[in-house]
């Protein structure tokens, strides 16, 4: 995988705190592209064949992690925390965090758990937390201290990264997958479909706030108003956890979405997909998913929108560490670039007349 990839999952970007992954994707975007299209919340989009006479493509990946936002300090110096995106308070217990202030860097801090030990000889039993019941333990002293340290309300709080590759050097381990896969292969795409005689005005880019009510999307679309939305996001995998024929795998090729409760794939562009897919050999997997991606919000915008979600099979997703393969990616990849070349107004019209 490319070296991008690396460079976007470490950087740190909560719902509302993309700016550090935004000002890498502008910098990449400014490079291949003709021209930049941004938002009010701060989506943005390269576009390539620009004035085409073809419909606008828009495909997208979202720069946002879940993650926290400092809300208190207790007068023993621990951080107060809410979520920012769909997370389990069980899963974030004692684990690594960095609080990422204006002036003095990042913070280290670990979430507080109590041992075995002291629940010993008590009533007390260990019991499902909420994420705003954890606190983060960044070694202060006292709320005085804390402040000195350059922890401040409002600051945002993002899992420690440990980026690492496995044995076989073909799964990669990180935090952030979801979604800064979709962002590199919408750069990767701006770099490699910029000379390409294509057959559609495309923007490719990313949006903000997905993790928070896929808020992005509608006003990058609503500026954009595209024919064709294409997202390309991390979809969670359970066959780690005995999964099913439509709960994904890992190293079985891309995830097919016809089914979040948010949005029934259009039957035209399903059938689009799948016979791109067979005529190409390039493999794939039906996907059922119980949450959403930015092409929910999409498909309602001006009128009505033709969209997809191409899937990155992905374990453990909404955690601090989640896996990807690489032979996903590549069928990812293949999928994407086939489908981008496709997308002419015959095709557009043909797919809107199988619903």
């Amino acid at each position: 995988m490319d070296k991008l990839y690396r460079d976007l999952v470490d950087l740190p970007g909560a719902p509302s705190f993309e700016h550090a992954v935004r000002a890498y994707m502008k910098q990449h975007l400014k490079e291949h592209t003709e021209e930049l299209i941004e938002d009010r919340l701060g989506s943005i989009f390269g576009v390539i064949n620009k004035g085409s006479k073809g419909p606008k493509v828009m495909i997208a990946g979202h720069m946002d992690e879940v993650g926290a936002i400092v809300t208190g300090i207790t007068k023993t110096g621990l951080i107060k925390m809410s979520n920012l995106g769909g997370v389990h308070g069980n899963v974030y217990l004692s684990q690594h965090f960095d609080i990422i202030t204006d002036k003095s860097g990042k913070i280290p801090g670990v979430s507080a758990s109590k041992p075995p030990h002291l629940l010993r000889g008590t009533d007390e039993k260990p019991k499902d937390m909420k994420f705003t019941d954890l606190l983060l333990d960044i070694g202060a002293d006292s709320k005085e201290h804390a402040a000195e340290l350059g922890v401040k309300i409002g600051q945002q709080i993002i899992a420690r990264n440990d980026f690492t590759v496995s044995k076989d050097g073909k799964k990669f381990f990180s935090k952030a997958w979801d979604d800064r896969f979709g962002c590199g292969m919408a750069l990767e795409i701006a770099r490699d479909m910029k000379d390409e005689d294509l057959p559609c005005e495309l923007y490719t880019g990313a949006t903000v706030q997905e993790e928070v009510g896929l808020r992005g999307a509608k006003t990058a679309a609503g500026k954009i108003k595209p024919d064709v939305f294409i997202a390309i996001d991390c979809s969670p995998c359970a066959d780690s956890f005995d999964g099913d024929d439509v709960s994904g795998k890992i190293g079985e090729g891309f995830l097919l979405r016809f089914y979040d409760p948010r949005a029934i794939m259009h039957q035209g562009m399903k059938q689009f997909i799948l016979d791109a897919a067979d005529e190409a050999g390039i493999k794939y997997q039906y996907y059922k998913s119980m949450g959403g991606t930015d092409a929910a919000r999409v498909q309602l915008e001006n009128g009505g929108t033709l969209v997809a979600t191409i899937g990155m099979p992905a374990r453990y997703i909404h955690s601090t560490t989640s896996m990807i393969s690489s032979d996903d990616y590549h069928e990812v990849k293949k999928i994407v670039y086939k489908i981008i070349k496709m997308l002419d107004w015959e095709t557009v019209n043909t797919i809107k007349q199988n619903v």
